[in-house]
């Protein structure tokens, strides 16, 4: 075959891998999202090339959005939450655009437009209140909860661009990005949010007194890993990404989520399997002016 045709299919595979896996995460809005965020003139609130570009821009996100909501199923009342107001089964992908979103927009986008998201947000949380099983009250605008949430959040990201990510980050700019999803975070209503590394870890050290791992969180795992509502020829790939968050959950999280742990597994085979996965997506989100080789990193 010619190397003109080879060319030509292989741009035609990865476009529509492409097109798939975008739908997937950025919903069905999702391309006129992309062209408002990233066309739009206007100032941004980080500088292109920063280490939050870095870090949200990467294939990894894959791995350490499964992470973060694993790890968030932990706290009780955020938990509750999510059962009572929105759900794992109901709404799962649309969550999952929602929260994509958000990230894109608050990262990439105009500074305008990134307050505007972030002040809807604020909106709906307003609203997500109840009660847990002992009689107190929870509510998702509550400054504690919203800092598990984050560092959470956070602490997956890096974890996962630290393992899957296309470079590597000095411990400056881990510090950097750290500080700058703090700015954000304080926007949306995080009190004091970390601004380095070593703090972030101190502050999730302090929330592990308040983790358990309730039935609803169990129930919710146990979804999310086991019965996506994917296709079956979508369930390979998403189950290697599956496997490759779970294999950067903490050991003490394992027992209470009841999560298998394999360490020489997870270290061998999960890394590699989950290394070719990353490398794929960003191979096939990748600009087509320059076909590459899908590569693991």
């Amino acid at each position: 075959m010619a190397t003109g045709s080879v060319v030509s299919m292989m741009q035609g595979v990865r476009n529509r891998l492409g097109e798939a896996i975008f739908a997937r995460v950025a919903g069905p809005d999702g391309p006129q999202h992309r062209e408002r965020i990233h066309g739009s003139e206007g100032e941004r609130w980080f500088e292109p090339g920063s280490p939050i570009h870095v870090v949200h821009g990467d294939a990894s996100m894959f791995v350490g959005g499964l992470r973060a909501v694993l790890l968030q199923t932990l706290h009780p009342a955020a938990m509750k939450a999510v059962s009572d107001h929105s759900g794992y089964r109901g709404d799962m992908w649309g969550r999952l655009a929602r929260t994509s979103h958000y990230l894109a927009v608050t990262t990439f986008g105009t500074a305008e437009d990134a307050q505007r998201s972030v002040d809807v947000v604020r909106s709906i949380h307003r609203r997500v209140t109840g009660t847990m099983p002992d009689g107190s009250a929870y509510a998702a605008s509550d400054p504690h909860l919203l800092m598990w949430v984050h560092v959470a959040e956070v602490d997956s990201f890096l974890h996962a661009f630290t393992v899957y990510g296309a470079a590597t980050l000095t411990q400056d700019e881990r510090d950097t990005y750290v500080a700058q999803v703090g700015e954000v975070a304080a926007r949306l209503g995080v009190v004091d949010p970390p601004r380095t590394e070593a703090e972030l870890d101190e502050r999730m050290a302090a929330f592990r007194p308040e983790l358990r791992g309730t039935q609803e969180a169990r129930e919710a795992v146990r979804y999310l890993l086991l019965k996506p509502p994917l296709p079956l020829a979508a369930r390979a790939p998403y189950a290697v990404l599956c496997a490759a968050a779970v294999g950067l959950m903490p050991g003490w999280t394992r027992l209470p989520l009841r999560l298998p742990r394999l360490p020489v597994t997870e270290r061998t085979v999960v890394r590699v399997l989950g290394s070719v996965a990353t490398g794929t997506i960003r191979w096939a989100m990748s600009p087509p002016a320059a076909l590459e080789e899908p590569q693991a990193v």
